[in-house]
């Protein structure tokens, strides 16, 4: 798997010409469209509305949009189990292996290697590091301050 997996993406918050909502969607990510009453709600529904988009690219076997650069719009970070999930999928899907061939390398049931792609089921470093590294993938965690 080539470079650092990007993973935080601009919205684009659009209010209804009446007052009544406010459409927000993400330019990188087609199909990723929610909205909410006001700002505050469609940006409070936004991550769940990214991680659903991503999950369909993970399902139908396409590639993962790249995010595009702020430009002065909001930022939505993927979050960091799904970003450890869709990066072993990025390194599936360059390497040309399977959800079996993932599982036979394991030697799991392929409904295992389901389950730890599936970004909205809770998964475990424990599964998802070894997972990694049968894709000669190396997981590395940083932390840093926010300010």
């Amino acid at each position: 798997m080539s470079g650092r997996f990007r993973h935080t993406y601009p919205v684009e918050l659009e209010p209804e010409p009446d007052g009544s909502a406010v459409n927000l969607r993400f330019p990188d990510v087609p199909g990723a469209l929610t909205w909410g009453d006001d700002r505050a709600e469609a940006l409070s529904l936004a991550e769940d509305c990214l991680v659903t988009a991503l999950y369909g690219y993970v399902r139908s076997w396409e590639a993962i949009p790249k995010p595009g650069p702020a430009r002065g719009r909001p930022m939505i970070p993927v979050p960091p189990l799904a970003v450890m999930k869709l990066a072993l999928y990025s390194a599936m899907r360059e390497q040309g292996v399977s959800e079996v061939g993932l599982a036979q390398r394991l030697g799991v049931s392929e409904k295992v290697v389901t389950a730890l792609l599936h970004l909205k089921r809770r998964g475990y470093l424990g599964q998802l590091e070894p997972a990694l590294a049968a894709l000669g993938v190396e997981l590395e965690v940083r932390v840093r301050s926010a300010a």
